[in-house]
């Protein structure tokens, strides 16, 4: 059966390369900010690139939120955050200093590096993750694989939510997975085998 997977288009995000990435798949791509093909989909992306208080804002705009809601809380729909996505899924960010979707009990930080001549912020570039715990999104995936991040900020969660961490310094959590909702602070349309493992992995589920 050929999937539905929603994009949310709300204006901040690196939909296109996804687009393309999920477009080798059998599945039907849609790119879009209506609440009704949000209703119909099989699976939710929400990207995000840029600034957490205009996310926001821009979802707000856009009647967004109670669609969202719906079908993440209520009806389960498997939903991917990528970068500023993931971090719109927490109570709340210093970006901005407004309050998240509340998806996880997690909460959003900027770097504040000891050493920022050798630990530049923003974070960019490859990293591999560390495997907290067993999941269908890391199938196929080992911590040799590498991602490629682009982030000045990073979210704190609860443990039991942790998916994986990455190490610039110190440890951060580089994804987060609760139920039906997963987040990845790397962009996967950029990284290659391993994130085109991952996004299979998605549609998969």
């Amino acid at each position: 059966m050929i999937q539905k997977i929603i994009i949310i288009d709300y204006g901040m995000g690196n939909i296109h390369s996804i687009s393309k990435k999920l477009k080798s798949k059998k599945t039907k791509v849609i790119i879009t900010n209506n609440s009704d093909d949000i209703k119909s989909a099989n699976k939710i992306i929400l990207p995000g690139v840029g600034h957490f208080g205009k996310a926001m804002d821009h979802l707000k705009q856009l009647n967004l939120i109670d669609s969202l809601n719906e079908a993440v809380l209520v009806e389960k729909k498997p939903i991917l955050g990528i970068c500023l996505g993931m971090q719109l899924m927490t109570k709340k960010s210093e970006e901005g200093n407004v309050v998240g979707l509340g998806w996880f009990d997690a909460e959003v930080v900027k770097f504040n590096n000891k050493n920022p001549y050798k630990y530049k912020v923003p974070h960019m570039g490859w990293n591999n993750v560390n495997v907290n715990k067993s999941s269908n999104l890391m199938t196929n995936i080992s911590e040799n694989d590498e991602f490629y991040f682009v982030h000045s900020y990073h979210v704190i969660s609860n443990n039991n939510d942790v998916l994986t961490t990455t190490n610039y310094e110190s440890n951060f959590v580089s994804a987060i997975e609760k139920e039906n909702i997963f987040g990845v602070q790397y962009h996967p349309e950029k990284s290659h085998d391993a994130g085109q493992s991952l996004l299979t992995n998605f549609i998969d589920l």
